[in-house]
């Protein structure tokens, strides 16, 4: 029983394999340009100081995330709290006087219904009194808007994201308007700077293969964006990326971008065997299979399947044997 089963395996191992056969026909090819692309946040908007003043206090530093309206700094300007009590001692002097033309207007009416005192002085009574519930409404006012100043020294997240950078420092004298700190939201994208040589090659929607060693290997991303300025010979694009890490914005990524296609011919891995150092491809010939000597390219991908590229040696037309023995 051993020997005969021993017999058909070396029967089968003399087999020849089954030879599969491929007519060259030039097929299209995308073109790749290798680029960097940069981590960018969506929105990079700046918080900025409402009033002048002295920085207090300061709640954040780089890498802390935050939310919409979190109080990240507060500005003082001790002028404000000198005005706030000038405005109450004021307040304080005008309600005393109030009352006085009050109590007075009121024993002028009582007068006035006994004839001792002249409907003139009455109503110079009583204008009294509206001048100063006028002058009472206008140093609130006054106040109120003291209060607002002072209220506005809070800066405030204009959005919520992870704060990039805080160009200030406890202590410092603050103008209207200047950043306090830059806050970065909205997710993340690639920015890219591509040669305006292929600007015409790119197209919104287009596929973007990402390169290694970003933890996304093999994975595409959308061209979202291409932004008609073009700055120093380069234009800039945006592109989408699923899962994209974002903890450190600036980072560089290596990308892949299509800037064309052309015709190339392909044939299967397998096809491509190396002797001798030279690399040799199985063609059909007249008087049977023929080995060519051929220069092959990179591997690359079509239809979702590997193929190795012929630079020389192979012609459209001819048939590629594979498999043969």
């Amino acid at each position: 029983m051993t020997r005969t089963l021993l017999s058909i395996l070396m029967l089968v191992a003399a087999l020849p394999v089954a030879a599969t056969e491929l007519v060259l026909q030039p097929v299209e090819i995308t073109e790749w340009k290798a680029v960097h692309g940069q981590v960018e946040t969506r929105d990079r908007v700046p918080a900025r100081a409402r009033i002048g003043g002295t920085l207090v206090e300061l709640k954040v530093t780089e890498g802390d995330r935050v939310e919409a309206g979190q109080e990240i700094a507060r500005i003082e300007d001790d002028k404000l709290s000198f005005q706030l009590r000038a405005i109450d001692a004021q307040l304080t002097a005008l309600r005393t006087q109030f009352q006085t033309a009050t109590t007075d207007l009121e024993r002028g009416e009582a007068l006035r219904e006994r004839g001792v005192i002249t409907q003139q002085r009455l109503d110079q009574l009583r204008t009294q009194v509206d001048v100063l519930q006028g002058q009472i409404g206008t140093a609130e006012a006054e106040r109120r808007v003291i209060e607002q100043q002072v209220a506005e020294g809070a800066v405030l997240s204009p959005d919520a994201g992870v704060v990039l950078s805080v160009p200030q420092s406890l202590g410092s004298v603050i103008a209207p308007g200047e950043t306090v700190a830059a806050i970065g939201g909205g997710g993340v994208f690639l920015r890219l700077a591509v040669p305006e040589r292929h600007a015409t090659d790119l197209a919104e929607g287009d596929a973007i293969a990402l390169g290694a060693g970003v933890g996304l290997d093999g994975q595409t991303g959308r061209l979202a964006k291409i932004y008609p300025q073009i700055e120093g010979g380069r234009v800039i694009a945006d592109v989408e990326v699923e899962g994209l890490d974002g903890r450190f914005v600036g980072r560089r990524v290596p990308v892949r971008l299509p800037v064309g296609t052309r015709a190339a011919l392909l044939v299967p891995p397998e096809a491509v065997s190396r002797s001798g150092g030279l690399d040799f491809v199985t063609v059909a010939g007249p008087a049977g299979p023929v080995r060519r000597a051929v220069v092959p390219g990179e591997i690359v991908t079509h239809d979702g399947a590997e193929w190795r590229e012929i630079l020389t040696g192979l012609v459209p037309g001819e048939t590629v044997v594979t498999g043969h023995e």
